[in-house]
């Protein structure tokens, strides 16, 4: 709608989680650091959280992207699911058969499948993200495919990738055996005021200009205020702000800007109000990104 007038190849504030858009903060670079090293490492089970919208799958994205050839990877994505569930979704994504198999069939499959790929000196890792919905028994489940093992190593990698309230699930004391197997722990932090001006000024250059707009004055203080440094909203943000001076023929983004843009988005009250609030109101952005679509094509 807005790149040519902008001079982008692109739109830089798009809601996937591209890795070609990955900006590397602080606590995100600790944390790909930490999560290379734990898988290159075979340290067994490690855990990334952070809050809706900081970046990990981005992240998780970025690691696949980069991950060694030798390694066999297996992503779980869907967390609101049984045991039996479960164990078909991780054969499957390592391209197992799985229909028709009852849940002593699956693991006994994966253990095979893994003894085959530990002859063949290839690691396996499989990564489960919005792992904060898998319910304490669940979890104790997936602490159980830990167990696969040899006499010298074990045979599967697991990342747990989840909001904060995973931490307190694996707080829990029947959870213990899985809290002492975690052997990497890193959590995501909100971007701070100058970490958020460079997220959004890195996201520009990749789209192809990175002096599409200016912010003057104290329009990146007003930016931080409403978005507190996460980056999701800090999309949903700018995207609606290149909008807004698009429609007026500017490319200069000032305070009052910001402040009519969050306005009318209801911001603070639909982002900030309940988490049942936020994914809704991303639901609500995304239909109304393609409303604006539809205008622009009639």
């Amino acid at each position: 709608m807005y790149e040519s007038f902008f001079n982008l190849k692109a739109k830089p504030f798009e809601l996937v989680p591209d890795p070609d858009f990955l900006y590397l903060s602080k606590t995100h670079k600790s944390a790909i650091r930490y999560l290379e090293y734990g898988i290159r490492k075979k340290a067994g089970f490690i855990l990334l959280t952070g809050e809706v919208g900081s970046g990990k799958t981005t992240l998780i994205s970025d690691l696949i992207q980069h991950i060694s050839r030798d390694v066999t990877l297996a992503k779980v994505f869907n967390t609101k699911v049984s045991t039996d569930q479960l164990l078909a979704m991780i054969n499957g994504d390592f391209g197992l058969v799985v229909q028709g198999k009852d849940k002593v069939s699956l693991l006994n499959e994966l253990n095979n499948f893994l003894i085959q790929q530990h002859l063949r000196r290839a690691d396996t890792v499989l990564i489960i993200d919005e792992a904060q919905n898998l319910k304490p028994e669940l979890l104790e489940e997936v602490r159980m495919l830990s167990n696969l093992e040899t006499t010298k190593s074990k045979l599967l990698q697991i990342v747990l990738v989840g909001q904060p309230e995973l931490r307190e699930t694996i707080s829990m004391s029947s959870l213990r055996q899985l809290r002492q197997r975690i052997s990497i722990n890193c959590h995501l932090s909100a971007l701070t005021r100058e970490e958020t001006l460079e997220y959004i000024l890195h996201r520009l250059d990749v789209a192809g200009n990175k002096n599409a707009v200016i912010f003057v004055d104290d329009s990146i203080n007003a930016i931080y205020q409403y978005c507190r440094g996460i980056p999701r909203l800090t999309n949903i943000l700018c995207d609606f702000l290149l909008l807004a001076a698009f429609d007026e023929e500017t490319r200069q983004i000032n305070p009052d800007m910001v402040h009519d843009v969050a306005k009318d988005l209801n911001f603070e009250s639909l982002y900030w109000g309940s988490k049942d609030r936020f994914q809704k109101a991303k639901v609500d952005y995304s239909a109304l990104l393609e409303a604006l679509r539809l205008q622009e094509m009639e």
